[in-house]
């Protein structure tokens, strides 16, 4: 009996164990898996209808308008899966050159003929524009005299991922790349904050040719007639300065967003199903034969990016 005692108090003893290094084992295994998966900024596809289930589920009117929305996309415009995009206030200029790396697109002809990461300094000495020293990186605020080497070097990195992306030929190889660059906050972050100067750049240029009379896109005229954007300066404080902090990009900015970088962003508004404001473009006429990249959104604040 009290051999069996001694056995049966062993078994318990190793069970115990047994149970406690198992749960500690799988412990670890989360721990580890949490710690290294990748915090990809741009998820993997999904298939369309199945999101739309599962995202808006219900008989409330709008849940039914989006559902509808998304059948449309489905069997009309041929978008067979989905994209999800991290929520965040960049996350338009995140959809656009997530597509733009992703499909190998060409830099846009006028940065073939500039060298951009010198523009920071053409704006401060060529132009006069001290006032891009009040320039805000989305969250940091005012950097003072430092802000000219900061932009460089945002306006360098996206020179050099550009120009790599566009030199990759196989599509799956670039796809690779791009969750490996998409994954790291610090240098997508850069990468906004360079676009967001490009944009500026450029209204800055357009500005200039509009007080020598030259004629400028429409909606260029439109911007500046704004009280909050009569101007580069006020644009930049009332408008560019917010994004990646408070605020995302509004309609006009994706219109300067998609001048500036030679592409026609199609936008697919689902909350404005069966209206001819469902679908719009950015710009609505491109001055040459840019490419087309898409985009679809449920609110005008959150992008997505829809796979056909």
């Amino acid at each position: 009996m009290t051999a069996v005692s001694l056995l049966v108090a062993a078994a318990c003893s190793f069970r115990t164990l047994h149970l406690y290094l198992g749960h500690r084992l799988k412990w670890w295994i989360g721990y580890l898996q949490r710690k290294f998966k990748r915090n990809l900024s741009v998820e993997a596809e999904v298939d369309l209808l199945s999101y739309c289930a599962r995202e808006w589920k219900g008989e409330a009117p709008r849940a039914k308008l989006m559902r509808k929305a998304y059948e449309e996309l489905f069997w009309r415009h041929h978008i067979k899966c989905v994209r999800q995009v991290k929520r965040d206030n960049y996350d338009a200029l995140r959809s656009v050159l997530f597509q733009i790396f992703s499909q190998g697109l060409s830099f846009p002809s006028w940065m073939k003929e500039k060298d951009i990461v010198k523009l920071p300094e053409k704006l401060l000495f060529s132009q006069g524009c001290n006032w891009i020293q009040q320039y805000s990186f989305g969250p940091e605020k005012y950097t003072g005299s430092n802000v000219f080497g900061k932009l460089r070097k945002c306006v360098e990195l996206l020179k050099t991922q550009w120009t790599e992306f566009s030199g990759i030929k196989d599509y799956h190889r670039r796809g690779s790349m791009c969750n490996i660059l998409f994954s790291d906050a610090i240098l997508e972050y850069k990468l906004y904050e360079a676009l967001k100067f490009i944009m500026l750049y450029q209204v800055t240029e357009v500005y200039e040719q509009m007080k020598t009379n030259r004629i400028i896109p429409s909606l260029f005229r439109l911007l500046f007639s704004r009280e909050t954007s009569s101007d580069p300066l006020s644009f930049m404080m009332n408008h560019l300065n917010a994004v990646g902090d408070t605020c995302g990009l509004e309609q006009i900015d994706m219109f300067v967003l998609g001048y500036s970088l030679e592409v026609k962003i199609k936008v697919f508004r689902l909350f404005k199903f069966n209206s001819k404001d469902f679908a719009v473009c950015y710009p609505q006429e491109p001055l040459r034969e840019w490419p087309e990249i898409s985009l679809l959104t449920e609110n005008d604040r959150h992008y997505h990016i829809p796979v056909f």
